[in-house]
């Protein structure tokens, strides 16, 4: 692995958008800055420079986009998931078997409506990691009652400290120098948070999330999203139909309001036709 001023591609792309920096896919000045200030912030040299070590961190146990190959498409009874073949990324269909068996997405219906609602929270199944390097002014205007003062200038692109703080003392998490808030920050598309929330998905999957709770986003990235859609009742609303009402309905109880909502009516458009032409 190794990026620098002047790459450009996919793995430029999931870079900028862990960055916080617009995902052009070309590796230019600004792309550069960030990568220096969140090497600085994360104990590494700040060169500038995406090679092994800045790349493991930014993205444990992940693999680079062009590294990846494409595979058979699996088959389950009742999805048609050969038609979204070209739609979403073969590593998230590949997902799909197992995690429609546990959490009961027996048609085609309630997954256009799943994976629509992911693919807009992840950007396009790209991000499985919350992105919390914020600069001061982002903090004061993102999270404004846990920066009073001049506060945010000490936190700025540090995501563990931001994250130790925001999270802290809820969500089942312990107090800020615990750093629970970090470890158990926003993962998989649809950003499993908080300490209670892996403990009762680690129980639910069978595998330890607590102690391991980077598998949400390299293992179960879709699985805790659906785990996410089981716990707050949302199979039900999806099966209401495939108009944009039910898609709205659908959004406001994962996102708690509409933003975004052209797009998630979008991506279930999409999604919906591939799968049942």
């Amino acid at each position: 692995m190794l990026l620098k001023l002047g790459s450009s591609g996919e793995d430029v792309k999931r870079l900028q958008e862990k960055l916080g920096v617009e995902a052009i896919g070309k590796f230019g000045p600004k792309t550069e800055a960030a990568v220096k200030a969140w090497q600085k912030a994360n104990g590494l040299k700040d060169d500038g420079i995406v090679g092994d070590a800045t790349w493991n961190k930014l993205f444990p146990s992940s693999i680079p986009a062009a590294s990846v190959s494409a595979a058979p498409t699996p088959k389950v009874e009742g999805l048609n998931l050969a038609g979204l073949k070209g739609h979403i990324p073969d590593t998230v269909i590949a997902q799909i078997p197992d995690t429609a068996a546990k959490f009961g997405i027996t048609n085609n219906l309630r997954l256009a409506h799943f994976l629509a609602q992911c693919g807009h929270e992840s950007g396009g199944f790209k991000a499985v990691s919350e992105n919390l390097n914020y600069s001061a002014d982002r903090l004061k205007k993102i999270f404004p009652k846990y920066f009073p003062g001049n506060l945010n200038e000490s936190y700025s692109r540090n995501p563990e400290k931001i994250a130790s703080r925001v999270y802290a003392s809820r969500m089942g998490n312990g107090d800020e120098t615990s750093k629970e808030g970090f470890k158990f920050r926003g993962r998989g598309y649809i950003q499993l948070t908080g300490k209670s929330n892996y403990t009762a998905f680690a129980k639910f999957i069978g595998e330890d999330t607590v102690a391991n709770p980077d598998l949400v986003a390299t293992k179960y990235p879709l699985a805790s999203a659906a785990f996410f859609f089981n716990s707050n009742g949302l199979w039900s609303i999806c099966d209401r139909g495939a108009d944009d009402a039910t898609v709205t309905s659908v959004t406001k109880r994962v996102n708690g309001g509409t933003i975004g909502l052209a797009d998630r009516i979008k991506h279930f458009k999409e999604f919906y036709h591939a799968l049942t032409k």
